[in-house]
């Protein structure tokens, strides 16, 4: 063995622990997002000799973000992703958003170099505990309800992943006694081998993100990873409701717990006489009344189920519980009432990138009364299973974005439509077509990419053009 190929050996041995050894290594961040910049922190701050590369040029990186990496001593590298950069490193760090098949990546394999995510990295160095939540649907409200309950009984840690504050970041508040709680993406779980989440939850599954898996097989695949993550004495909670996630069944490697709002389960959560019911080791617990959640729509019934069970597991009681369900508050951008202008009610779900988000916020409603602004960029959805709820429940809908053409061509028999340049433009159709009492639902499903940077921008444009409607005095109460 040649002095080279011996070092090699050597640092990749420093990396399998769960405390990997990082002093002096050669770590590639690929990507200078939100993650990239926490994971080179991380690094960073564990000794690493860190180069950070994104694929646009300085000029379209946050200039705080450039300053903040060059402070930390990051060696930035911008404009691309030059596959000889693989050379000379030890390791890998690849952002979620960063395709797979790029040749950076392609050269990495061949030289059989680490290749993690952010979460990895993190997942490494974390002493607390971790509860992870993932699915199509639902995973940003059941994290920050979870968050809210532990936070507010008194438990130390963060809330974060693919929500707000990255996982490396929330290490700031890491110890033996913490519990964070993480929303993960499909992207992140591709790329994590180490994380053991204590309690792991699957709330759904149904097509999504086809625009990058070969097949919404493959793309369930991926999330089920983090039910394969687990260890023997971790909790999976899953949803009995959901046809789909009966394929999760066999990748469950924890103590199986279900929740339903349809029919009471043996361990888990479930509705009884309109009351949400934990059933678990502590016993049976009623907590509340369903007509006491601060949301709206049985898929947020839902939702609280699997917070409240994943709290009861991770150690609250019923009362901290309780208190933090009424405490909730929802999230900007999902089912989020922003105004009402002539007595119609509008809500901007700008958050609902897929067809069965956009069912869930129809089926909060009343049948009959929506004027849905649909469309953006499609991922590659089928549209087809939204077609009775869309016929029964709205009036119109207002197509913006890539898609209008496309789903004006499958909608063309099922409802009124109206086709409209921009969510602004959509948004002053509604309340023009609109009687008092109606909704008018920004719930696009679809991403923003058309026309917008995020789903975030999206939505504050949509409550921009709503607040101006109310300004002019055109307001309801």
């Amino acid at each position: 063995m040649n002095a080279g190929v011996g070092l090699a050996v050597m640092q990749k041995r420093r990396l399998t622990s769960r405390d990997p050894d990082l002093a002096g290594l050669h770590v590639l961040v690929v990507g200078a997002g939100r993650s990239g910049l926490a994971a080179a922190r991380l690094a960073a701050g564990k000794g690493a000799r860190v180069i950070l590369c994104d694929r646009l040029p300085a000029a379209r990186i946050a200039a705080d973000d450039l300053a903040e990496a060059r402070r930390l001593g990051l060696d930035v590298r911008t404009g691309g992703h030059p596959p000889e950069l693989a050379d000379e490193s030890d390791l890998l760090i690849v952002s979620p958003g960063v395709p797979a098949d790029i040749e950076l990546l392609s050269r990495a394999r061949e030289l059989q170099l680490p290749i993690w995510g952010e979460i990895e990295l993190a997942a490494r160095f974390c002493r607390g505990r971790v509860t992870g939540i993932t699915g199509s649907n639902g995973k940003s409200t059941v994290t920050t309800m979870i968050g809210g309950i532990l936070r507010g009984a008194g438990i130390p840690g963060g809330t974060g992943g693919n929500l707000d504050r990255p996982f490396a970041d929330l290490l700031e508040q890491d110890g033996p006694q913490a519990h964070h709680v993480l929303e993960l993406s499909s992207f992140q779980l591709e790329t994590t081998e180490s994380l053991r989440p204590d309690v792991a939850l699957l709330l759904n599954l149904s097509p999504d993100h086809l625009d990058r898996y070969a097949s919404f097989a493959e793309y369930a695949r991926a999330k089920l990873r983090l039910l394969e993550l687990q260890d023997a004495e971790g909790y999976a909670v899953v949803n009995a409701d959901d046809r789909e996630s009966d394929r999760a069944r066999a990748a469950v490697r924890g103590r199986l717990q279900l929740f339903s709002t349809r029919g009471e389960v043996a361990s888990g959560a479930f509705l009884r006489g309109g009351r949400l019911i934990l059933r678990t080791e502590h016993g049976e617990d009623d907590l509340l009344a369903a007509s006491e959640l601060p949301l709206p729509g049985e898929h947020n019934v839902a939702n609280a189920l699997a917070a409240a069970l994943a709290c009861r597991l991770g150690g609250c009681s019923p009362d901290e519980i309780c208190r933090g369900l009424r405490d909730y508050r929802a999230l900007p951008h999902r089912l989020e009432l922003v105004g009402s202008v002539r007595g119609v009610l509008c809500y901007n779900d700008s958050k609902a990138t897929n067809p069965a988000a956009v069912a869930c916020a129809l089926a909060a409603f009343r049948p009959g009364s929506v004027h849905l602004i649909l469309g953006g960029r499609d991922k590659g959805a089928d549209w087809q299973a939204l077609i009775p709820l869309i016929r029964s429940h709205a009036r119109q809908v207002l197509l913006v974005g890539e898609a209008a053409a496309a789903l004006a061509d499958v909608l063309s028999d099922v409802t009124a439509l109206q086709t409209c340049e921009s969510v602004p433009h959509a948004v002053a159709a509604g309340v023009d077509g609109a009687t008092v009492g109606d909704i008018v639902l920004l719930s696009p499903g679809c991403a923003s990419f058309d026309q917008y940077r995020n789903f975030e921008e999206r939505g504050d444009d949509f409550r921009r053009v709503v607040h101006a409607l109310a300004d002019r005095g055109d307001v309801n109460g």
